[in-house]
């Protein structure tokens, strides 16, 4: 009776005590959620969204890029020197992290899939295993270039005080204290002289 066909289904799926079923069917459906799978995908699920795919494609080549500049070299090289590989993929480093920071900003309007939220879990790992080999193992760093005014504006604030007290102490005149004597009569021995003479 397709009227019944829910309630049959259900006491089918919980017929038994641990409910495996179900709860299966819950795990996988959390684990979709919390890895944000969707967002891999197009609007409809069709298949991979086409920023996924070019991000995977690039994915793809950093790995190649690094696989091929250690090739043969490793015997020549010591753990922390991987300049060439540093120098080489640089260019596809620098593609991949920036379509990622692309895709994290695009993501947040709701991108490709139309859901709004974190990047898809393979995304993210894929990024994360990349920037790992990039900093940690390749030991590739590229100078901030935001070095110069950073150290400018420090200088500049740790210099302020020095200029305050020193302006301060030039344009303040240091007022010597400038004694006027009063004029005073003349003692009483010439007073007493002077009333004698009109007395």
């Amino acid at each position: 009776n397709s009227s019944e066909s829910h309630n049959c289904a259900k006491s089918i799926l919980t017929s038994d005590r641990l409910q495996i079923v179900v709860t299966l069917s819950e795990f996988f459906n959390e684990t979709w959620e919390a890895a944000n799978c969707a967002n891999c995908l197009k609007n409809n699920s069709e298949g991979l969204s086409n920023s996924t795919v070019e991000f995977l494609d690039l994915f793809n080549k950093s790995l190649t890029c690094f696989e091929h500049n250690l090739q043969g070299q490793t015997v020549y090289l010591s753990p922390n020197n991987y300049t060439e590989v540093c120098k080489n993929c640089n260019e596809t480093y620098r593609m991949l992290n920036d379509l990622y920071n692309n895709l994290q900003r695009m993501n947040r309007h709701g991108g490709e899939s139309g859901h709004s939220a974190h990047l898809c879990i393979d995304v993210e790992d894929a990024m994360n295993i990349t920037r790992k080999l990039w900093s940690r193992t390749f030991n590739c760093s590229v100078p901030c270039s935001d070095t110069v005014p950073v150290i400018a504006v420090s200088s500049f604030i740790l210099f302020l005080p020095i200029v305050f007290y020193l302006s301060s102490f030039l344009h303040s005149k240091q007022k010597k204290r400038i004694l006027i004597l009063p004029k005073r009569i003349q003692s009483n021995a010439s007073l007493v002289n002077i009333q004698e003479k009109y007395s």
